[in-house]
């Protein structure tokens, strides 16, 4: 069980989860986080035994799910209790339902690639999106860039998006980038405000991994991994290499709500 980080959004959804449970004769496993996040004095058990995480939550909580389960092949199903829930298949309204189903073995697992991140400082591994952006509010940069082996100049902009398939519906949608379908082994490429008729956003395949270098003379660009800051590439030609990484996220969902549903169901008319 992973729930969302305000326990008052719940309100009495874990107890609804709990009868559920009971009734198909399913043990629940709390995280230590979550029970102190929810005042239980019993163990919880290891979660990465767990046959599905179950999250109470909208699409941060379910990211942040299904970053903690990369490399164990459990996989994350979600009910929502959040804003916009593109990644959540069952509505908090029909979590009774939904979970029976679920627990009775009425879902899908969708695999869904990742996006590996490597400076200087470290790798990391991001389920939604790596971002290269000003450290500087209003301070646009001069972000070099090639693909593969290939040089493609130096582009001036505010950064720029680097999505998987998960990611390509959240910031890269907002800065014009394109949807790219789940079951799609690419990443989404998306300058962010550039300065320049021509930047376009790309679509790169596996094999092509991204190198962004900071060519500003004097602003440092912040690295962003899933919506944290993990390192900044200062002013003297620092540089950042993103490619999709060889582990896989989990999404588990019901059959019928698939990635189009989700899609016109958001944001659609």
């Amino acid at each position: 069980m992973i729930t969302h980080g305000k326990v008052e959004t719940i309100g009495p959804a874990l107890e609804r989860l709990g009868g559920v449970a009971r009734s198909a004769g399913v043990e629940l496993i709390f995280p230590e986080e979550e029970r102190e996040k929810h005042g239980m004095v019993a163990d919880g058990g290891d979660a990465t035994e767990a046959d599905i995480a179950v999250v109470l939550g909208g699409d941060g909580t379910m990211l942040r799910a299904l970053q903690r389960f990369l490399g164990t092949n459990v996989p994350v199903i979600g009910v929502n209790f959040g804003r916009v829930g593109f990644l959540a298949s069952i509505a908090a309204g029909e979590l009774e339902d939904g979970l029976a189903r679920m627990f009775a073995g009425d879902f899908d697992v969708v695999e869904l690639p990742t996006l590996d991140a490597e400076t200087k400082a470290g790798r990391w591994t991001a389920v939604n999106d790596v971002v290269v952006r000003s450290a500087s509010v209003g301070r646009m940069v001069e972000l070099g860039w090639s693909v593969g082996d290939e040089d493609l100049g130096t582009r001036p902009s505010d950064g720029v998006i680097c999505s998987t398939p998960v990611g390509s519906t959240a910031y890269n949608l907002s800065n014009g980038g394109p949807v790219l379908v789940w079951g799609l082994d690419a990443m989404a490429l998306t300058f962010v405000a550039p300065h320049a008729l021509d930047a376009r956003p790309l679509v790169i395949p596996r094999d092509r991994p991204l190198t962004v270098v900071n060519r500003t003379p004097d602003v440092a660009v912040t690295v962003i991994v899933d919506g944290h800051q993990v390192c900044e590439l200062d002013a003297h030609g620092e540089g950042v290499r993103v490619g999709l990484g060889p582990q896989r996220s989990h999404l588990a969902t019901l059959p019928e709500v698939t990635f189009f549903r989700r899609y016109r169901r958001t944001f659609g008319a």
